[in-house]
């Protein structure tokens, strides 16, 4: 579980083919900093395994489905990526619920200036907006935001300086895609109200 508060920006150092999947070295200090064989980080939203650990950072594995899911499949060395280690019990949970798995991935069409800020309008999917509501929260690239508005094709988020900053998102790479991860808490209810729903045919 993690809090969508990226810790570090770290660097894709090497990729390598691994059966169906890839192998990824990534430089990383701070989140490298107590990190363990087995222990899962997010990168760019994705929740990861560390395998390997070197003085400099660490090495994941990225399986078929994650990279048929994410963004990763379009990584290459030399990429900036958010990283989170998973949050401990007793932490505060300043951000909000964040898996590490990514529901599908959107497009960022706009990053407009916004005082010290930004708004971004991200375009997504019809079947992940409708688990996106303003005032909610949502990960983009692993980073917890909250919606400012949304409508049936995307939504917006405002982005303060220090998010900028401390964050990939600052790039504010218009046309390129993000990964997205909906609100956990709307995928239970929609689960647990589905078999009480009277079909449409019924009513």
């Amino acid at each position: 579980m993690f809090t969508g508060l990226v810790e570090e920006v770290g660097t894709i150092a090497a990729m390598s083919p691994v059966n169906e999947g890839v192998r990824v070295a990534i430089r990383a200090t701070v989140v490298r900093e107590g990190l363990v064989i087995g222990d899962s980080v997010a990168v760019n939203g994705a929740c990861l395994t560390a395998v390997e650990l070197h003085p400099d950072g660490f090495v994941v594995d990225v399986v078929a489905e994650t990279l048929r899911r994410t963004t990763l499949v379009d990584a290459q060395p030399g990429d900036p990526v958010n990283l989170e280690r998973a949050v401990a019990l007793g932490a505060r949970l300043g951000g909000h619920m964040v898996q590490g798995h990514i529901d599908g991935t959107g497009t960022v069409v706009s990053a407009s200036p916004a005082g010290d800020g930004l708004t971004f309008r991200v375009d997504a999917p019809g079947a992940l907006m409708r688990y996106v509501i303003e005032k909610g929260s949502i990960a983009v690239d692993g980073v917890s935001l909250t919606v400012a508005a949304r409508d049936v094709t995307g939504f917006t988020v405002a982005l303060i300086p220090h998010t900028i900053a401390a964050t990939t998102l600052g790039l504010g790479r218009v046309g390129g895609r993000v990964n997205l991860e909906v609100d956990l808490v709307a995928k239970y209810i929609e689960a647990l109200v589905a078999p009480y729903q009277v079909p449409r045919e019924a009513q």
